[in-house]
């Protein structure tokens, strides 16, 4: 999802509360993600240092981030594995492609094991949605009509300066049920307000209220699939037993082709260092370096 106006959007700083407290739920179970011989706050250092430095000097960085996993290895050798995959991801080229236009590509399952994502995106003042989501559902629903069987999941919460009742992902939802698609197709995830908090509160809703579903597609703007892709995949590896063994996993996408946007890697940096559980941390570098929209103040 592509976040607020700095004109503030009061429910969803309220909103940000629930963030907050999930974060504070995982770090209390050990910046491994469960694993008791870790040290949490060398753990969270380093990690961070990670994502700063990648961030801030891509691939110059190598060698600087090759010698910080090995000291994440001493501190954490199961957050270690699950971030030398994750900054592996982040470094590929092939993150977030082959770009798929309009349309999921041929050959997904036509089952309900596949779940289609939809990042959501800031609402009118009024709560009505603006043009660039409505271009994103019409992806959508493109691939909807194409996968009959699978879900479809709407992400994003209150973002509306005027109208604290509406949210993206009820918005989103509403509009898909009105071109026909079947409401028990459609689920809502409407309590984020950043694209790390899609990953969680979507993961959170899918392994436990839809089993059968272990693969997703993302749909969202051109300039924002990589960084989708990017955050579901690092919080599928980070919840996962063991490196390789994700429960869900991303396996296509669809995009809407956007006159502008783009997404820096500082802004991928602090959407990591969000999913790992930093909250405060995180915000204070979408504030520096937020590209597209300016996040409400963290209180």
């Amino acid at each position: 999802m592509n976040t607020i106006t700095s004109t503030s959007r009061h429910a969803a700083v309220r909103r940000l509360a629930l963030c907050l407290l999930l974060s504070l739920c995982l770090s209390l179970a050990g910046c491994g993600r469960g694993n008791p011989a870790a040290d949490p706050q060398r753990a969270e250092k380093i990690v961070e240092e990670i994502c700063v430095d990648y961030g801030t000097y891509g691939a110059e960085a190598g060698d600087r981030i090759a010698a910080l996993l090995g000291e994440l290895a001493e501190a954490d050798p199961v957050a270690a594995a699950r971030w030398q995959t994750i900054t592996d991801l982040w470094a590929s080229p092939a993150l977030g492609q082959p770009l798929c236009f309009d349309v999921l590509p041929d050959g997904l399952p036509d089952t309900d094991e596949l779940c289609i994502v939809v990042l959501g995106f800031q609402l009118n003042p009024d709560g009505t949605m603006r043009d660039e989501l409505i271009a994103r559902l019409t992806v959508a629903l493109n691939s909807a009509k194409k996968y009959p069987h699978a879900y479809v999941v709407c992400t994003g919460g209150g973002t509306a300066a005027e109208n604290e009742a509406a949210t993206e992902a009820g918005e989103m939802a509403k509009w898909l049920a009105a071109q026909g698609v079947a409401p028990e197709r459609i689920i809502v995830e409407d309590h984020s307000i950043t694209t790390a908090q899609n990953a969680i509160f979507t993961y959170d809703i899918l392994t436990s209220l839809y089993p059968s579903v272990k693969q997703l597609a993302i749909v969202s703007s051109d300039y924002h699939i990589a960084t989708g892709e990017l955050l579901f995949r690092a919080e599928s590896i980070l919840r996962a037993n063991a490196p390789g063994n994700e429960r869900l996993k991303i396996v296509s996408n669809a995009a809407w082709k956007a006159p502008s946007g783009t997404l820096s890697a500082m802004f991928q940096a602090g959407a990591l260092i969000e999913l790992f559980g930093d909250v405060e941390t995180a915000f204070e570098i979408y504030y520096d370096n937020y590209d597209i929209h300016a996040l409400p103040p963290l209180r």
